[in-house]
């Protein structure tokens, strides 16, 4: 079997080298994880997410959460307390430095997203967000989870 014609390898590797494009602009330039980028990004306009959400929507583990809650919180850029539904989760919450950051991070991000998918055509661009958008539908369908 070939592996570059495995559709599953292939659609890793493309995400793989287009995350890989975006983090060096948020790791290189201001100095967050993956993770932290990822807490900051579903934090910023949300208000407050528990552990357990920012988990399950962030596709991290509960170590990485906590890890990354740890960094993040030594940065002044988030709050962390007991959530008021359940004491065993965490709620967090950006401060304002904290959105701060993430707005200046968004904007840099999504400048070199944009130029990555500069260099496709308008109908490729559009067939890759119908075909994303089918897909997302496809495994939500099947259990498995997804960003959608």
């Amino acid at each position: 079997m070939q592996l570059e014609g495995f559709f599953p390898y292939r659609l890793a590797v493309v995400a793989d080298g287009f995350s890989r494009q975006l983090t060096e602009v948020y790791q290189r330039d201001f100095g967050l994880s993956r993770e932290e980028w990822r807490f900051l990004f579903l934090l910023a306009d949300t208000g407050s997410l528990t552990s357990r959400d920012l988990a399950r929507l962030g596709t991290l583990d509960k170590v990485q959460v906590s890890r990354a809650a740890d960094r993040l919180e030594a940065k002044a850029l988030i709050i962390r307390a007991p959530s008021p539904g359940d004491r065993r989760l965490k709620l967090y919450t950006c401060t304002d430095a904290g959105r701060r950051l993430f707005h200046e991070v968004f904007d840099r991000v999504n400048a070199q997203a944009d130029q990555i998918l500069a260099r496709m055509s308008v109908e490729d661009r559009a067939a890759l967000e119908r075909g994303l958008s089918t897909l997302a539908r496809a495994t939500k369908e099947s259990g498995v989870p997804s960003p959608e």
